[in-house]
């Protein structure tokens, strides 16, 4: 409201009441408005108490709650923790293992491949001259094959 509304207001109390009458309004007026806070109050102050054992129970609740998520984000955690350690460590025992073998096919190759290598300088030095074709031998034409 502004404040020409207000004036209007009070100069129409005063024309109604009087200027005597004025003073007993504004205590009563004033009494009212107590009793109206104290009576505010008194709803605040018995809503507080009556909730606060519901408050309590809700807190408790919630408490419970946070407590029985906690653990089993926790519990969680700490399977999956396991079950990414066990899926390691079998991964890592694969892989070794498939390099031992590998390491075996590879051995047993160059094993191969040494012995091949060998052989071949074996031939290559049991020949140490060509061979000369004898003069007087026969062709193959002519030879007789023998009955055992």
């Amino acid at each position: 409201m502004s404040g020409q509304e207000i004036l209007v207001i009070i100069l129409v109390i005063l024309l109604l009441f009087g200027a005597d009458k004025l003073p007993e309004i504004a205590k009563s007026f004033g009494k009212g408005m107590r009793d109206f806070r104290k009576a505010t109050d008194d709803i605040k102050r018995e809503i507080e108490t009556s909730t606060r054992d519901i408050r309590n129970d809700f807190n408790e609740v919630t408490n419970t709650i946070k407590k029985d998520v906690t653990d089993l984000s926790e519990n969680i955690t700490k399977d999956v923790n396991e079950v990414s350690d066990n899926i390691s460590s079998n991964i890592n025992e694969f892989s070794n293992s498939i390099q031992n073998d590998a390491k075996e096919v590879a051995d047993g190759f160059q094993k191969d491949a040494d012995e091949i290598a060998d052989n071949i300088r074996k031939d290559v030095n049991g020949v140490t001259e060509p061979v000369k074709k004898d003069d007087n031998e026969v062709p193959d034409d002519y030879k007789y094959d023998y009955p055992d």
